[in-house]
């Protein structure tokens, strides 16, 4: 770096070095430099190269700097970068739609990324400083939004925080008292254009569906009711498994099994009274007396005598009666022939229902009747003479309201 060594200790050499510089002056016409004077150069040439170094290493300081800045993110490095590079970005709401998927844990730089993929900004660095100065941009959510291209960074982030208007969500809703039967009919007549047959299929495999041990291996009651989103891609299992979750959550919010157990009740049984009840009654206020006579019955050694779990066999149609040879019919759901509580659930109850079957009402009722079906009165008897009664009641109704019989 700084040219070829000279040995100090060689004066001969320096000597007659400045005696042929001296020789070259003076044939020039010009004075010879003396030793001390090409010392004094040398050092200058040294100092000049020296300073070169130091400015180059000042540079490289600078620039890594620069680069610091650029892996920081967002923080004072990326506001350095702001002078020097620009973001474009483009004006007002945009046009057409796009839609585009945010998934869980994608950072705000990778979203920026996605939107100028999908050419909704014109450069990831507008959305990225749009973002860093609207706190509200740590709210944005995970999910499938249908937005516009060509907007300005801000409109994109305003849209994206309006989830009301640009998620893009397919919904499913599942009415309460549903058969499985019922909610794969359900499921394959919606939106999510399964295979033919896929729903009974995935209720054919019920170790895959998270299943409560003590539904033995069934989900009759178990698909909990409610509206759900469905996710990208979902198959059959996918919804049925988002309902048995529902209905883990539900159970163990009521503390179902540890509740049933100390009233002596199986959780199985439990969700069988339960599904019973709300095929009874309509009306909430009943549920926990329905569940009072259930197990008054039950403990008296009297038959149930439920035209619901004939319905679940025969089918409804549209009536809450039964008919006496539907009352003959030789299932073991026919509680009119046999004792006890029906082998299954009957149907999907809800948490009230849940809720019922578990805290029953006190009283010593034996017998119940619809007196009213229109507004789903319900009346209670504690003796047959009170029930006959009752009966009547309900006769005088149907009288009137012959279309409704």
């Amino acid at each position: 770096m700084n040219g070829p060594s000279v040995d100090v200790n060689d004066s001969d050499g320096l000597e007659g070095e400045d005696r042929r510089a001296d020789d070259l002056g003076s044939g020039l016409g010009l004075r010879a430099e003396t030793r001390v004077e090409r010392r004094a150069s040398r050092r200058r040439s040294r100092g000049r190269q020296a300073f070169g170094c130091f400015a180059g290493l000042v540079s490289l300081l600078v620039v890594g700097a620069l680069v610091a800045g650029a892996v920081v993110g967002f923080g004072k490095g990326k506001d350095a970068l702001a002078g020097v590079f620009s973001a474009p970005d483009y004006q007002g709401q945009g046009t057409g739609s796009v839609v585009v998927e945010i998934t869980a844990g994608q950072s705000v730089s990778s979203i920026a990324d996605t939107l100028e993929k999908k050419e909704v900004v014109k450069s990831a660095r507008a959305f990225e400083r749009v973002a860093r100065d609207d706190p509200r941009s740590l709210q944005l959510q995970a999910a499938t939004y249908t937005l516009h291209k060509h907007m300005s960074a801000k409109a994109a982030l305003d849209l994206m925080l309006n989830t009301q208007q640009s998620v893009l969500v397919t919904r499913i809703s599942v009415p309460a008292g549903k058969t499985k039967a019922e909610v794969a009919m359900i499921l394959q007549g919606s939106k999510m254009k399964l295979p033919a047959g896929a729903a009974a299929t995935a209720l054919g495999k019920p170790a895959m569906l998270g299943l409560p041990a003590y539904a033995h291996a069934n989900a009759e009651g178990f698909l909990f009711p409610g509206t759900y989103d469905i996710p990208k891609n979902a198959t059959a299992y996918t919804m049925l498994k988002l309902m048995t979750a529902n209905y883990a959550k539900t159970a163990a919010s009521l503390n179902l099994e540890k509740t049933a157990a100390r009233k002596g009740l199986d959780p199985y049984q439990a969700v069988i009274v339960a599904s019973i009840i709300g095929a009874e009654t309509n009306r909430q206020q009943d549920y926990p007396k329905v569940a009072r006579v259930i197990y008054n019955r039950l403990q008296a050694g009297m038959k149930l005598q439920m035209d619901s779990t004939i319905h679940y066999v025969v089918g409804k149609n549209g009536g809450v009666f039964t008919t006496p040879a539907q009352r003959k019919n030789p299932s073991k759901y026919n509680t009119y022939l046999y004792k006890g509580l029906p082998p299954t659930p009957i149907n999907s109850p809800t948490r009230d229902e849940l809720s019922a079957a578990i805290n029953p009402a006190q009283g010593s009722w034996l017998y119940f009747t619809l007196v009213n079906l229109d507004t789903g009165e319900t009346a209670f008897a504690s003796t047959a003479a009170e029930h006959q009664a009752n009966v009547k009641k309900l006769q005088t109704w149907c009288q009137a309201h012959k279309n409704r019989c």
